[in-house]
């Protein structure tokens, strides 16, 4: 039999502006480095569009062969997040516990994978006081009442990344907040003089804290070495962040800071940009207290191509449930229905052009909308065969194996566990002792038994070939 010659992996490269094939530079291991939260509060469902992006971008990286070494910051120390400590009295670690822990379980929720590293940026302020005294030695830095910052103006490359001219930049105009307008570029801070009463830390380089953007900078180069091969977040944080960031890397080390820059889309919501003041500003947990489940939060966030705005809408979590109810059942009737010996040759070739389409979409540049047409259409075809008869059962196990490797990426077709619920061997136990019961003709018994299922979300389906069972 021919193998399939599937589409090599290709990204498009924020810096080149350009798809490009990808592969590591060096042995068979991915080099990657992404922005974690600012753990000032809880994430919201626009943060997680991106965390998804990077899980659905690990999981492609893995299915062509690659090992994955991944760090991702936590940045646990910022002007909003030593705000807000103070206004609730309480330390910098005591009030960024509970929203780590909270990003976290939310991660888990969504069964997105954790990284090789986490790296919170408070446990690296040495790190980075080390290579602002560095920068100072290579002239890129200037001291202004006790703050430290970089001079855009030694780094003539700046604008690379987000491919915008700041020709025209004020010379020593500077801007001391982590976030700032996309026109606004100015020398930025790289340590923060204490304003009074203020958290620091005392360092060779002077009382102070990290500026934002240093912390990414240090942390990547110091766990990935000072060329990555992904560096991924956002579109929000191209620029000023990830161009900083750039700028600080590049004078630290002469080298190329990133070989390949990728960056998701922004989320709306209902059609309308999320904000609290418009009252459309949600968390995964504001979302799941609607009553909705998580694999149909996740599938709705990996729907659509990163490179698209997504629009998060109650009718597409809907169209979700119903998308996955679809695969499941699909699934179900693989694994119960019985099928005549043998296989249609007409459906190993059918498996055998999804599952090319299927990893074709993914490796152009993730389009996860060309990956999910890939399965959908084949399930059609799968269905319209298996009711005409023309499903044989030499067909089951290419049809199983194709869900499989979708469920390696998309990871939806698994009920997720709920407290108190049924596992599958008690659900199978019930169903034999139902089964016994109407072969005695004790109804009643039968009937209670299938109420019993019912009440704990459990579905029976009587066919011809046997109990069918799913998860409501």
């Amino acid at each position: 039999m021919k193998l399939p010659h599937f589409m090599p992996l290709r990204f498009y490269n924020t810096l080149t502006q350009q798809v490009q094939e990808f592969a590591p530079a060096h042995d068979n291991t991915v080099r990657m480095y992404t922005c974690g939260p600012t753990v000032y509060d809880f994430a919201h469902i626009g943060n997680f569009r991106t965390f998804t992006f990077v899980d659905i971008l690990r999981k492609t990286l893995r299915a062509n062969g690659f090992g994955l070494n991944h760090v991702m910051n936590i940045t646990d120390v910022d002007d909003k997040i030593i705000r807000n400590a103070a206004a609730q009295g309480k330390t910098i670690e005591d009030y960024t516990a509970t929203y780590i822990q909270a990003f976290l379980d939310d991660c888990a929720t969504l069964r997105l994978e954790r990284p090789e590293r986490l790296t919170p940026a408070t446990q690296h302020i040495d790190d980075m006081a080390a290579a602002i005294a560095r920068l100072g030695e290579g002239s890129h830095t200037y001291n202004s009442e006790g703050s430290i910052y970089f001079r855009i103006a030694t780094f003539p490359q700046y604008g690379k990344l987000s491919h915008n001219d700041f020709g025209g930049i004020l010379a020593g105009a500077r801007v001391d907040v982590d976030e700032y307008e996309k026109a606004d570029a100015r020398d930025f801070a790289l340590w923060k003089a204490p304003k009074p009463g203020e958290h620091f830390w005392e360092e060779p380089i002077g009382p102070g804290r990290p500026g934002w953007h240093i912390e990414c900078s240090v942390m990547a180069i110091k766990y990935l070495g000072e060329t990555l091969d992904i560096h991924a977040g956002g579109v929000d944080l191209i620029f000023p962040h990830h161009e900083n960031e750039i700028a600080q890397s590049e004078s630290l080390t002469g080298k190329p800071f990133s070989r390949f820059w990728l960056h998701a889309e922004f989320l709306m919501v209902e059609g309308q940009k999320m904000s609290k003041s418009l009252g459309n500003y949600l968390t995964l947990r504001d979302v799941l207290a609607r009553g909705y489940e998580p694999e149909a939060i996740r599938y709705l966030l990996e729907s659509v191509p990163y490179r698209k705005t997504l629009n998060f809408t109650f009718d597409g979590l809907k169209s979700a449930v119903t998308s996955i109810e679809r695969l499941r059942n699909f699934k179900l009737r693989l694994e119960t229905d019985r099928y005549p010996e043998g296989v249609q040759e007409r459906m190993t070739a059918r498996t055998a052009a999804a599952s090319q389409a299927f990893t074709d979409g993914l490796n152009d540049d993730l389009n996860t909308a060309e990956a999910l047409a890939a399965v959908f259409e084949y399930v059609r075809d799968a269905n319209s065969a298996m009711d005409t008869g023309e499903f044989r059962a030499g067909d089951v196990a290419g049809a199983l194996e194709l869900l499989k490797r979708f469920d390696s990426i998309f990871d939806v077709l698994q009920p997720g566990a709920k407290g108190g619920q049924l596992q599958d061997a008690e659900v199978e136990r019930l169903i034999a002792e139902r089964t016994a019961a109407k072969k005695a003709r004790n109804f009643a018994a039968a009937d209670r038994i299938r109420e019993q299922l019912l009440e704990q979300g459990i579905v029976l389906e009587d066919t011809k070939s046997g109990v069918r069972w799913k998860r409501k």
